[in-house]
């Protein structure tokens, strides 16, 4: 069938994609919530007027609203206003990026860093240039890469490798697939967001060694939270040295924005020369990167923030679990409330920020498999016993309600 190209008949197309979107019980719809200072994790509808509780941000530590960051950001904006001015190529390196790579880079032991303006901009844009400038390159993937990871390896135009998830005799075996001479990449987490689970970073450094295949390791959901220094799970576990790439970003633990990599020296320098992701986009605000400069400097220094987020996952995992509520069991600070049907996954969500002033997103299809769709909860050092109980209560009432089982027959713990 012929496309007749009228504006009705592209605006044809673009509604039955969203029908078809709000069929499935996927469509996304922002909730409109104002932060407000000093009172994280609590945050104010702006359609209800009503205070609610934050469950499901990615400011960790609540490291956007500490004082420290403020003053460094307040700083920095009175001295050298608000913008770059251009890229880093036209407008210059302003002071405060040239500290915060040099403080990315002692953060993780590398010689040199790189700083992005998105997480999402440093993997596709980190993976794509190492990808294409390596000729002949095979890149092997963990199937539950992030979205950004799978972009710039597609981008790099190399061969590709997917694993099946952190299995590392899967993995041995493609590499052994493959000519020892042609270059070789494995791209893979530490954290992975959705199901908190931990990459088997020592074996796959292993088999790298033995197959001569540089390493490339997302941290975006580790650090700031794990290892002494907050340098994330490689530097918790000794393993650090052993990582040829580190990719991190300073949205969430360190609460501001912006993305980066670190590595040796030439092969940060390459990317810095060859990624149109860097090459061609404005630079981070001086404000930005003196504010996330300030909080890695600051959770390199302090345990306090990580211990506390620590405690506050194993409670609120107990709490749940104890009230029957379906969590999956994760090493991590992720609790994952599993719902497993897209529709009632967004019922859920609706009813607890409609009627218990619980703001928690669903996570549907692409983000997660069809049938695996859930409430993703992260509990930080913010987070009082009493807001975990008061979530327990509203989660079993929203359950009943919406007949979504409990993990458990015995479900006879009081809710409001």
């Amino acid at each position: 069938m012929s496309f007749n190209a009228s504006p009705h008949a592209y605006d044809h197309a673009f509604e039955a994609t969203l029908e078809s979107i709000r069929s499935e019980g996927r469509y996304r719809v922002f909730t409109d919530l104002e932060r407000i200072a000093g009172a994280f994790p609590n945050a104010l509808s702006r359609r209800t007027g009503k205070k609610v509780t934050v469950w499901c941000a990615n400011d960790y530590l609540g490291m956007g609203q500490h004082e420290v960051v403020l003053s460094a950001m307040q700083q920095a904006l009175a001295e050298m206003g608000a913008g770059a001015g251009g890229t880093r190529n036209i407008s210059g390196n302003h002071s405060r990026m040239v500290e915060l790579e040099k403080t990315i880079a002692e953060l993780h032991g590398k010689d040199a860093a790189l700083v992005f303006t998105s997480g999402y901009v440093a993997n596709e844009a980190a993976l794509s240039t190492i990808g294409s400038v390596l000729d002949d390159c095979v890149i092997f993937s963990d199937a539950q890469n992030h979205a950004s990871m799978i972009h710039g390896i597609r981008h790099s135009g190399a061969e590709k490798k997917v694993f099946r998830h952190n299995d590392v005799d899967h993995l041995a075996k493609l590499l052994a697939s493959v000519d020892a001479k042609r270059p070789k990449i494995i791209a893979f987490e530490s954290v992975y967001s959705m199901d908190g689970d931990i990459g088997p970073i020592r074996e796959i450094c292993a088999l790298a060694r033995q197959y001569h295949a540089l390493t490339y390791l997302d941290e975006v959901h580790a650090v700031g939270m794990y290892g002494d220094n907050g340098a994330g799970i490689a530097r918790r576990d000794g393993l650090e040295d052993e990582v040829d790439i580190i990719q991190g970003t300073l949205a969430k633990a360190y609460g501001v924005i912006g993305g980066y990599v670190a590595s040796r020296a030439s092969i940060i320098d390459t990317i810095r020369s060859c990624a149109p992701g860097f090459i061609f986009t404005t630079a981070l605000p001086p404000a930005i990167a003196a504010g996330a400069e300030a909080s890695i400097r600051y959770l390199m220094r302090s345990s306090h923030e990580r211990e506390a987020h620590q405690q506050n996952a194993a409670t609120l995992k107990t709490i749940l679990s104890d009230a029957g509520i379906p969590i999956m069991q994760t090493p991590t600070h992720i609790v994952p409330v599993m719902v497993n049907d897209a529709s009632l996954c967004k019922k859920a969500s609706d009813m607890l920020l409609e009627e218990h002033q619980i703001y928690v997103q669903p996570i549907n299809y692409p983000t997660v498999r069809k049938g695996s769709e859930r409430l993703r909860f992260t509990p930080t050092p913010l987070h009082s016993e009493e807001m975990m109980l008061s979530l327990r209560d509203a989660l079993l009432q929203v359950f009943s309600e919406l007949n979504i089982p409990l993990s458990r027959a015995d479900t006879s713990r009081a809710y409001a």
